[in-house]
């Protein structure tokens, strides 16, 4: 067994593969660069090594670096995680000459499956059922649109080296494949450093499901079933679970032993994942094989039991796998929901800026499932537009899926982040969505269940009474404590006022306190205009970021921040500001005039800190709604910015090639 590792990534994947090696006794040592050098795996880590400037091309990518830090650390072998190095053949040939083990399978087998063209003729070649398409390079965009002619539409443009839904476009016409073979060839030439790309058929409303396989150096290979990664926005996968829904067991063992057969004939070592697309009648195709690890095997690890970074690591010192095809037992259900630092009611743009707070729920027992959280960020740190925007990868494991989506709903209503815009209200909502919860799943869901993006919705009449009990709990509480503080005696000889107003929004909602069970205002029942008497019990203070009780006896759990205008209130997708009032305040709230926001439909704004990748608008020119005005990068992602309206550009205040803060003005118009 190995001494000490090298982990060549960042994030929660170099954290989690810490977290193993120093379980098995494996001494660990991180690489960063300038924007992570007080980052979380550099602290976790036993010793961590500089390796460059803040752009990965400068650091993370840099092959002599990480030779170079195993050679001053000692380092005898090398994880990848996932992304950056970890599917370039060339990374684990240099380690091998610089007497460094690669964590991995061998560069044939990546050079094999790696490439998407290369690796559906070898698909092909092994006997797995494969998607019908284009096989060959497409070098122009003409050429793309003769040939998504020839399949038939809609078509699916994918940049041969492309992964994590970089460099990926679907296509339903020739206009469409036009704008989006430029587009992902621009952004796999900017994530991969190569832009060739080919053409396939898109299966319509197919299901994304995955086979993980682990295999040693002695010809041992078995699969340790599925994944289903449906709910994906813009091919980056949101939602993923173990098992699927929709297979059954006959479907499950046809698709297992294809996958082992393709990683025996290129043979694969290590852990590794085929990936197929499914059919509403259960017939599968080879989407592609990924080489590393994969970001979703938590839930893999949690329905069987195996951690799969330590089989990686025990395979590649040479280790026999201990595990044969009969003992993998599927028991329960798992689900990972990705965390991500985007603004979900701004089209999910990337988000950036510092944690002020982070708070998730704690690992363990929760309810009748438990929870387990793989990140690496912490209360203080940065999200940097320089790398991916996932925050954390939050997971439930549960005896049955009902119960392990139950503990997820509880867990992402517990989870707190504030500095920066992030997605767990939407996640919320998509563990609320009935198609969701019934199991009726495509990889369209998202794009079918929010044609117009995420937006706020109102609260039901049941959502609106347990908000309006929650703020007058925060409220009662908190003056409460302040009495106390004051020596202020409360009227009524100690009993707090029983009448009440909850803004919720815009609504004016009376509220009557109809028993005070305990003085500190933990206990009370009240009654909200006709509707019957609710008791609600807490134990939350005033300036908790969660407030937990029970109403009715149902256990509650509501982020609330106290703010200068009222409580913000945040319970799975609702998010409302409350002001709790005593009715003549109530009636003076009333006359108090309502700010208006200032028009900014004369300006195209930046929607995030990023780079004009490119500008398609100059001063006098006539636009069109839908229109193309400019192309802006972050986070490996290219951002189409569209008009708006039909307008003429007064004035171009941005250049290709800058670097632009959020809001900053692009473009004016008259």
């Amino acid at each position: 067994m190995f001494k000490k590792i090298l982990i060549a990534n960042r994030g929660e994947i170099a954290c989690r593969v810490i977290k193993t090696a120093q379980r098995l006794g494996i001494k660990t040592v991180a690489v960063y660069c300038d924007a992570d050098k007080n980052a979380l795996h550099v602290e976790m880590a036993d010793e961590a090594y500089h390796i460059g400037p803040s752009a990965a091309a400068q650091s993370y990518l840099v092959i002599d670096r990480i030779i170079e830090a195993c050679k001053a650390t000692g380092a005898q072998a090398v994880h990848p995680g996932y992304g950056f190095l970890s599917e370039r053949a060339a990374f684990p040939e240099a380690l091998a000459k610089a007497g460094v083990i690669f964590i991995g399978p061998p560069p044939s087998a990546i050079v094999a499956m790696g490439d998407k063209i290369e690796s559906k003729r070898f698909a092909k070649a092994a006997g797995v059922s494969t998607v019908p398409g284009y096989d060959g390079i497409i070098a122009t965009v003409e050429e793309a649109e003769t040939i998504a002619d020839h399949i038939g539409y809609p078509v699916m443009i994918k940049a041969s080296a492309g992964g994590g839904g970089k460099g990926m476009r679907i296509a339903h016409s020739r206009a469409e494949v036009c704008e989006g073979f430029e587009r992902a060839a621009s952004e796999a030439k900017s994530s991969f450093g190569d832009d060739r790309m080919f053409v396939e058929k898109f299966i319509v409303d197919p299901r994304h499901i995955e086979i993980q396989v682990l295999a040693d150096a002695h010809g041992n290979c078995i699969y340790l079933g599925e994944r289903e990664c449906s709910i994906q926005r813009r091919n980056q996968k949101v939602i993923e679970e173990a098992p699927s829904p929709f297979l059954d067991e006959a479907t499950r063992a046809a698709m297992g032993a294809q996958s082992v057969a393709l990683a025996k004939a290129v043979g694969y070592t290590s852990a590794g994942t085929v990936e197929f697309i499914v059919d509403q009648n259960r017939n599968f195709y080879f989407l592609e094989m990924n080489t590393r690890l994969q970001v979703e095997h938590p839930v893999t690890e949690l329905i069987t039991g195996i951690d799969l970074v330590e089989q990686m690591i025990r395979v590649a010192a040479g280790e026999p796998l201990r595990i044969m095809q009969d003992d993998v037992k599927l028991t329960g259900w798992a689900i990972e929901s990705r965390v991500y630092a985007e603004d979900p009611y701004r089209g999910f743009l990337p988000s950036t800026g510092r944690l002020t707070r982070y708070q998730p729920p704690t690992e363990g027992p929760l309810g009748d499932g438990m929870v387990r959280n793989d990140t690496g960020v912490y209360e203080g740190a940065e999200i940097s537009m320089f790398y991916d925007p996932m925050i954390a990868k939050l997971c439930t494991f549960a005896a049955d899926r009902t119960k392990a989506i139950a503990t997820m709903a509880t867990a992402l209503d517990s989870f707190v982040v504030e500095g920066i815009s992030h997605n767990v209200p939407f996640l919320a909502d998509l563990m609320r969505q009935p198609d969701w919860l019934s199991g009726n799943l495509t990889t369209g869901f998202i794009a079918k269940h929010y044609p117009d993006g995420f937006t706020p919705r109102m609260p039901d009449w049941r959502e609106h009474a347990i908000l309006v009990e929650v703020a007058l709990a925060i409220e009662l509480r908190r003056r409460v404590r302040l009495d106390n503080m004051t020596g202020r005696l409360r009227p009524h000889s100690g009993v707090i006022h029983p009448d009440w107003v909850v803004k919720l929004g815009g609504e004016k909602t009376p509220v009557t306190i109809l028993q005070m069970n305990k003085d500190d205002g933990t206990d009370f029942v009240c009654r909200i205009s006709d509707a019957d008497a609710v008791r609600v019990v807490t134990h939350s203070l005033p300036h908790e970021p969660l407030w937990r009780g029970t109403i009715e006896g149902v256990a509650t759990v509501v982020k609330a921040k106290t703010l200068a205008a009222g409580i913000q209130l945040q319970w799975g997708s609702l998010s409302v500001l409350a002001k709790v009032m005593l009715p003549h305040v109530a009636e003076l709230d009333a006359l108090m005039p309502v700010k208006i926001p200032p028009d900014l439909s004369r300006f195209l704004l930046c929607p995030m800190p990023g780079l004009i990748v490119s500008l398609h608008a100059i001063v006098g020119q006539d636009v069109k709604a839908g229109d193309v005005l400019a192309v802006v990068e972050a986070m490996k992602m290219e951002n189409v910015l569209r008009a708006e309206k039909d307008g003429r550009v007064a004035k171009v205040n941005a250049k290709q090639g800058e670097s632009l803060a959020v809001d900053a003005v692009i473009l004016e118009f008259e």
